[in-house]
């Protein structure tokens, strides 16, 4: 099988990872497949900022699920709980992409993402694709927080992935074809 395959069929959602940093070289083709993502016209609606300060994702962690356990819905907070209780399950490395409001920023930022956990699986790394820091960010520490994420003017956050070595793995997600109509 083709090895591009082979990590899209095996590539799973990792939600806990040793403490061990990603090296220079781990990050930097991190890096290069964000950037080397297709956009519409070519418009690289994104920025990208790499987090491997470890202190400051600890201090979004404990942000987010300060946010998350003052929250009437306690849906996220407990699921996050039973799985260890950090938000960001000690991944060593954030990748944030923020987005200008271009139309097509979404789709283009989904686009990088997936480069960026394909490239993380080919490296043998895990990756999880994470929404959540929406709440740390939406929180009273929130214009702090993308400050020193240095989004740029008028750009706000779009998805971010966690990366780092696997601690505990975990089989793929099974394929329902039942999903799929041929027309």
């Amino acid at each position: 099988m083709n090895e591009t395959i082979k990590n899209i069929m095996q590539r799973n959602s990792c939600r806990d990872f040793e403490a061990a940093p990603l090296t220079d070289a781990q990050v930097k083709t991190l890096v290069e497949a964000a950037l080397a993502a297709p956009s519409a016209q070519n418009l690289q609606p994104w920025h990208v900022t790499v987090v491997t300060d470890k202190k400051f994702i600890e201090e979004m962690d404990s942000s987010g699920m300060e946010a998350m356990a003052a929250m009437e819905d306690k849906m996220y907070y407990n699921r996050i709980k039973e799985r260890g209780g950090k938000l960001f399950y000690n991944a060593p490395c954030i990748v944030v992409i923020s987005t200008s409001e271009a139309p097509w920023a979404p789709l283009d930022s989904g686009i990088q993402c997936q480069n960026v956990v394909l490239a993380a699986e080919a490296m043998g790394l895990g990756s999880c694709i994470v929404g959540l820091l929406r709440v740390p960010l939406d929180g009273p520490k929130g214009g702090d927080f993308k400050k020193r994420l240095k989004f740029p003017d008028g750009y706000d956050f779009a998805v971010s992935i966690l990366v780092g070595t696997v601690k505990t793995g975990k089989e793929p997600h099974e394929l329902d074809f039942g999903k799929v109509d041929y027309v």
